[in-house]
């Protein structure tokens, strides 16, 4: 009888996956509604110059909140935000806020129902406190305090924008249990779609304001109808991508489930104009070198006087690109 064949050897187990240091594992349901059924709202662009590559933007058919997937960690968007950062910036697509718009916000928040001039403020994300600098000369009595992650709120304090200034995030333990309850309004301008957890943002903002206090937000729509438009090189779909887009409904119904009343929603006065000159600064970045990018600034000019041209026109409408939200705490 012939020799029985040798047994042949059991399969190697596939050795572990190394975890991704930049990016968390990917989610398989919404990090709002918790529904798994998720489609893609944008494939990540290809990686650009000394940046890593960006994630997928997922959006929930249950809800429509829209979120980064799979998320970059926090080692993974502070290497993005370094490499963003050394690239020149656009100068004429991606001006700081102005000084009008600032005192256009604080005039809203003035205009609100039983609202009268508050004692303390704080800026939420104020990098720089352009907005406490400029909203001082409307609230001369309002002491203005700012809260940011980065070195240049400390710099603002010493250039007297800021009375007091804190470095981190609301939601750190320190940070929370030092400003409980301590103001009369907190302002978060574009800073929660960038917050890793809004729900806990909100929470912990709610938890600095006094009872019966002020919250100020201003978010990108994710309905305004450039980001369907411009797809990728639209200003929240590109560079900066935020880790969270969330509709007008699910944050107004996350408040009211909070306790808080609504006072205001506005979508005209919160609009920026900036979309068509920074999808075409976007656009050149990253499909032409360096150096002949820069030969695409007089297009850039011509753009960015069509987006304020057509401003009064497109706030109106579905163009409009931002909602402005001010509720009370009870």
């Amino acid at each position: 009888m012939p020799p029985e064949p040798p047994t042949p050897p059991a399969p190697r187990a596939p050795a572990p996956r190394a975890a991704d240091p930049l990016r968390e594992p990917r989610r398989v349901d919404c990090p709002w509604c918790g529904s798994a059924r998720l489609r893609t709202r944008l494939r990540a662009p290809g990686p650009r110059r000394r940046a890593p590559e960006m994630s997928d933007l997922d959006e929930c058919l249950e809800c429509a909140h829209a979120f980064q997937n799979p998320r970059l960690t926090a080692e993974g968007l502070a290497l993005h935000q370094r490499a963003a950062d050394d690239e020149e910036p656009y100068p004429l697509a991606e001006r700081p806020r102005s000084a009008r718009r600032h005192r256009a916000a604080a005039r809203a928040m003035l205009r609100s129902p039983g609202f009268t001039e508050p004692e303390s403020w704080l800026d939420v994300g104020t990098g720089d406190a352009r907005f406490p600098e400029a909203a001082c000369e409307l609230l001369a009595y309002t002491a203005f305090d700012g809260l940011d992650r980065g070195p240049h709120v400390m710099e603002a304090r010493a250039a007297g924008r800021v009375e007091e200034a804190y470095v981190g995030r609301l939601t750190d333990p320190p940070v929370a249990a030092r400003l409980r309850s301590r103001y009369d309004v907190v302002s978060l301008f574009h800073h929660l779609e960038h917050a890793p957890d809004p729900r806990a943002e909100l929470r912990a903002a709610l938890a600095v304001l006094r009872p019966g206090g002020h919250l100020l937000l201003e978010l990108p729509d994710p309905h305004c109808a450039f980001a369907a438009l411009l797809g990728t090189w639209w200003l929240p779909h590109g560079r900066r991508r935020p880790l969270h887009l969330m509709p007008l409904a699910n944050l107004r119904a996350e408040l009211q489930d909070q306790g808080c009343t609504i006072l205001s929603v506005d979508r005209r006065a919160a609009h920026t104009p900036h979309d068509l000159a920074t999808a075409l600064s976007l656009a050149l970045r990253h499909t032409l070198p360096e150096r002949l990018a820069r030969a695409g600034t007089p297009a850039i000019a011509l753009a960015t006087a069509l987006d304020h041209t057509l401003a009064p026109v497109l706030r109106r409408t579905r163009f409009s690109n931002a909602y402005r939200l001010i509720a009370r705490k009870p």
